[in-house]
């Protein structure tokens, strides 16, 4: 199955494409593969989810913010590549936590991203991973995550 369709079985909702924060691009493609700057968790309201792992959102939250992440990545690249269906497979995957220095589940906080690549792309969704923690993210989102994806 396409991963448009999967969205419509999914009945996912994709939020707008984030608005640039910054002076970067969004994506830039190289041959066959695409880098994806990094996103945080961007909202159909225009908002970013805000708070810090440990201190004032639980592993739960932390999980549905890099899922929210994972939408606002699935909507740039719908927008930049014209279609999901030009995502091959994700190749990998760099994932920042907001988090204080005593919370330790990183991992488990983006498995929230890799699950949704994974139920939209299948298989093809999951590559190469890191997840790291750090003191802060701008605005104080709970996560950022930046992708490379191998495109046709």
């Amino acid at each position: 199955m396409s991963a448009e369709a999967k969205i419509i079985e999914l009945g996912l909702e994709l939020p707008p494409a984030p608005p640039k924060g910054g002076v970067y691009k969004p994506v830039v493609i190289v041959n066959n593969l695409a880098y994806l700057s990094g996103h945080g968790p961007y909202q159909s309201d225009g908002t970013y989810q805000t708070g810090r792992l440990g201190e004032d959102l639980t592993l739960e939250q932390g999980q549905a913010a890099a899922r929210q992440v994972g939408l606002a990545l699935l909507a740039t690249m719908k927008a930049e590549l014209g279609s999901l269906d030009r995502v091959k497979r994700v190749i990998k995957t760099l994932a920042l936590v907001n988090s204080t220095d005593d919370f330790a589940d990183q991992p488990q906080t983006i498995n929230g991203f890799s699950e949704l690549f994974g139920q939209v792309f299948g298989d093809a969704g999951i590559g190469a991973r890191s997840a790291l923690g750090t003191n802060v993210l701008p605005g104080n989102i709970p996560v950022e995550i930046e992708v490379i994806v191998e495109v046709e």
